[in-house]
């Protein structure tokens, strides 16, 4: 059985964020992950999940100055100490939530940084994030992020996140599926996670186009569902989407899934 969870800086936010968790575990979702928790307090997060009986799925690291576009540093050679700083953030956020798996946003390329520089300092930064997640029992994710949607983003199609796995060589680091993502830059969607399902541990979704709910755009869900179904996939899926017309009333095709 399927396990679905709702991305909060997405979903419900008709509500104010604290109170996203309550709309989500009254939709029937067992599990929330969002982006960052780091502008609430561990404790006031903590109620909000227990409360409402939720599990803490996942989060991002700190992504640097998100205002002014920064989408994460571990790709950057001159940000190292802040890099490793951020994961030390993260686990005690991660440990406090009960939180299994947090992702590392790899960053926008920098400008006149030789690419061969970016490999090197993501996966030292990575190899060295991986190893503290693992004293923590914390997963670490990696996720490919097109770019239409993040122009310039290190990381953007499968092929390149398993190569940095392997590079990495580390048993903690996996794969984080976002299948909206890799429908934009490479298709072939159930080949892809047949052949990759042993290096993922999260998936995302959401249609293309407009990132909307599953069944408002081209991607066959159905057909997705009933492939992982069948490949036995046991992890969580984050439902990461604008819904159209509101949350609730887009939930129609998480009807089979959904504990209401």
């Amino acid at each position: 059985m399927l396990r679905f969870n709702a991305n909060l800086s997405m979903m419900f936010n008709e509500h104010n964020f604290l109170d996203r968790f309550g709309a989500a575990a009254r939709a029937g979702f067992q599990g929330v992950e969002f982006l960052f928790p780091y502008a609430h307090s561990i404790s006031d997060l903590k109620d909000a999940l227990e409360a409402n009986q939720l599990a803490q799925v996942l989060f991002n690291l700190p992504p640097g100055d998100w205002e002014k576009g920064e989408r994460g540093m571990c790709c950057h050679p001159n940000r190292q100490n802040e890099f490793r700083e951020s994961v030390e953030i993260a686990l005690e956020y991660a440990t406090g939530l009960g939180c299994q798996q947090i992702h590392a946003m790899a960053g926008i390329k920098p400008e006149g940084v030789p690419m061969d520089a970016l490999s090197e300092t993501y996966v030292e930064n990575l190899r060295f994030a991986a190893e503290l997640c693992e004293q923590k029992n914390v997963r670490l994710l990696i996720e490919a992020i097109n770019s239409r949607d993040m122009p310039g983003y290190f990381l953007s199609k499968s092929a390149q996140a398993i190569s940095v796995i392997e590079k990495v060589g580390s048993s903690n680091l996996s794969f984080q599926y976002d299948i909206y993502h890799m429908q934009i830059m490479e298709g072939d969607l159930s080949s892809t996670i047949t052949e990759l399902l042993s290096r993922i541990a999260h998936f995302q979704i959401a249609d293309n186009p407009g990132r909307h709910e599953p069944g408002t755009g081209e991607i066959n869900y159905p057909f997705i569902f009933s492939k992982l179904d069948e490949l036995g996939y046991k992890g969580w899926i984050g439902c990461e989407y604008r819904p159209i017309a509101g949350t609730v009333e887009g939930l129609n095709w998480a009807s089979n899934w959904l504990n209401k």
